[in-house]
């Protein structure tokens, strides 16, 4: 074979492919199961106001299921015990759904599904999302295999993503952002408490090892009981004090399913008379917590709002919040100087 000929017969085969690879990923097609809808049709139609009814969503992949149920207008993660979901994250989904739009015909062929990630979400081994929304009586209000995002590199280009019914064949490109994850630990509203150091007026924290009380001189963070103590570290005291600052959870149960073993108890007195009990359990080197506020006047109205937000739950904490809420004595001695070094003035 020459080589004009060879050279022929490969740009023919490279077309015959490249064709085939529009025809499965993008070409608008009237035939071979293909549906042709107009570029910028909104997917769900009119569901903005069905979704006024929504009372459970449900995202499924790789067979394991993620149910956010609704109650008293406020969503819940049904795997939680119903603990408080991000609001906001839900009603980004929500209203994404209802601006989703149609672009362009993607496969009809199931064997290319998995590449566009809208193949069968309870696979073992799958990238798809079923998402669900349900209404009065399980009626289904919206349902949507909801596969990758499209990587745009262009500044100011809307989101894309590929999508497929439930039931039908054909994949389509949308335009739109859909946040659809079935892993809880995305969906948590993370934060317990964000109590300021400069708000905490004293500690006293209790465990079998003894009782340390912390207070204020002044500007400065001291442990007032026992009175004769070495050498503090300044900044290891003070961690005490922040130990309720910016403080999230890594996990969460029902109170009632509380794990671990009881190992304190720390009371923080904030500068307004409020005070807010922790409590505090080890399971393994994993640490949990249960949380209690109380107060009179001003500070009742307070205690009552986190009260309305923690009670009845237990909270998982970095391992290393253990020495903020219930530090040895041990634990707070500041550093000795290495042998050797001169002493400082």
């Amino acid at each position: 074979m020459n080589r004009t000929l060879r050279r022929t017969l490969l740009l023919a085969i490279a077309g015959i492919v490249a064709l085939f690879v529009g025809w499965q990923f993008g070409m608008p097609s009237h035939g071979g199961g293909q549906k042709t809808i107009a570029p910028g049709t909104l997917v769900f139609p009119g569901l903005a106001a069905k979704l006024q009814d929504a009372q459970r969503v449900t995202i499924t992949t790789k067979g394991h299921t993620l149910t956010l149920v609704r109650h008293d207008g406020i969503w819940g993660i049904a795997e939680r015990g119903g603990y408080r979901a991000q609001q906001d994250r839900l009603r980004e989904l929500l209203t994404g759904l209802t601006e989703l739009r149609v672009t362009e015909p993607r496969t009809a062929d199931p064997a290319q599904y998995d590449r566009l990630g809208v193949g069968d979400p309870n696979k073992p081994v799958t990238t798809a999302n079923l998402l669900r929304v349900y209404g009065p009586g399980d009626s289904i209000i919206a349902e949507l295999i909801v596969g990758h995002r499209r990587v745009r590199t262009a500044g100011n280009v809307p989101e894309s993503i590929y999508i497929r019914r439930v039931g039908e064949a054909q994949s389509w490109l949308a335009e739109g952002r859909l946040p659809v994850d079935a892993d809880p630990q995305l969906w948590f509203e993370r934060e317990i408490t964000n109590i300021r150091k400069e708000q905490v007026a004293s500690v006293v924290t209790t465990r079998a090892e003894g009782t340390l009380e912390f207070g204020r001189d002044g500007d400065t963070l001291v442990l007032t009981s026992p009175a004769e103590h070495p050498k503090l570290d300044e900044y290891r005291v003070e961690d005490v004090f922040r130990a309720l600052d910016g403080l999230t959870l890594t996990e969460v149960k029902p109170a009632a399913e509380q794990p671990g073993e009881k190992i304190g108890t720390a009371v923080y007195t904030l500068t307004d008379g409020m005070t807010v009990t922790v409590t505090v359990f080890r399971q393994d080197t994993d640490i949990w917590a249960q949380f209690h506020a109380a107060g009179a006047g001003e500070a009742k109205a307070k205690a009552d709002a986190l009260n309305a937000r923690v009670a009845g739950w237990a909270y998982q904490v970095g391992a290393w919040k253990e020495k903020a809420f219930l530090p040895l004595l041990d634990e707070l001695k500041a550093n000795e100087p290495a042998k050797g070094a001169p002493a400082k003035e």
